[in-house]
């Protein structure tokens, strides 16, 4: 379908995830329909702020979130996979109250990362690093930060849980905690509507099959919608691990990145991957092989 339709579609009113997943004629949403429907809404979180209700609840949930955390461990560095807009990191941020934590955020969207970038430079709450990554191939080192959390965020990924949760939990040091739909805790009508959207499921019996020590799985009290109850799931790895050094990752292979030409290169695995905006591009998908880039951009 032509994006000019899905656009239409989406100023219509119409859910584009179920759309796309109709005419995929599948039983889960892929990475595309993920990233169309969300790039569509590029701007709607932080619109709704200006509704002071929805605005409230939104400090309430991070400043919770940031309670939870200092609760488990005073972090150096912190990431919020799928950051969205920033709406949550930014209340999150201002809820721990860290000056020199190393905060990161990515999210699939392009055009939610850029809206994402505005917003927290209008909030004062330092200059988190932003990237465009995949749920399923992080760019990050292994062990790369003291907590990675979640808000929301595997929620679309019904049928990856494994995958996902195993990604989440590689880059984190301390703890991976997780504010997503909670399907075994909510009502018959709730988990109805999150099977048809292909919402995930299990995700603390997912993590203990992968040998991952789950402490935690109850309701969280900020919850929004009831038909998409949030549960928080708490992951432990290594509690007393040393703060984390966060740094990039060939998303295909593994290996450092460094910041060359406007872009960022990996010299083992020939890949440089573009900055579009500023913003670093770091999907598997987005990168460029290129043996002579060290030496042609120096």
């Amino acid at each position: 379908m032509h994006p000019k339709v899905l656009a239409d579609a989406y100023l219509r009113g119409e859910n584009i995830t179920s759309l796309l997943r109709t005419l995929d004629a599948s039983d889960r949403n892929s990475e595309a329909t993920i990233e169309t429907a969300y790039d569509l809404q590029a701007g709607s979180y932080v619109a709704a702020l200006s509704d002071p209700a929805i605005k409230a609840h939104k400090a309430a949930y991070g400043a919770a979130i940031a309670h939870e955390l200092l609760q488990l461990t005073e972090p150096t560095s912190l990431l919020e996979a799928g950051v969205g807009e920033g709406t949550t990191l930014s209340f999150v941020l201002k809820g721990l109250e860290l000056p020199d934590l190393h905060a990161h955020g990515f999210d699939l969207s392009w055009s939610r990362i850029a809206t994402c970038r505005d917003w927290l430079a209008s909030q004062a709450v330092g200059e988190p690093t932003l990237a465009v990554a995949s749920l399923l191939h992080l760019p990050y080192a292994s062990d790369a930060f003291d907590i990675v959390y979640t808000a929301h965020t595997i929620e679309p990924n019904g049928g990856n849980e494994a995958a996902v949760l195993s990604e989440l939990y590689r880059v984190t040091s301390r703890y991976l905690v997780l504010l997503e739909p909670g399907y075994e805790l909510a009502s018959d009508e709730a988990r109805a509507r999150m099977e048809r959207l292909g919402y995930c499921r299990d995700l603390p019996g997912v993590a203990a099959s992968l040998g991952m020590k789950v402490t935690r799985h109850e309701l969280f009290a900020h919850s929004v919608n009831p038909l998409n109850p949030t549960a928080i799931t708490i992951i432990e790895k290594r509690p007393a691990a040393p703060p984390a050094t966060p740094a990039f990752a060939c998303p295909n292979f593994g290996d450092p990145l460094f910041a060359i030409g406007g872009a960022l290169f990996s010299p083992d695995s020939l890949r440089a991957y573009p900055t579009l905006g500023g913003i670093p591009c770091l999907r598997q998908q987005d990168a460029v092989i290129a043996s002579a880039f060290a030496r042609s951009a120096g």
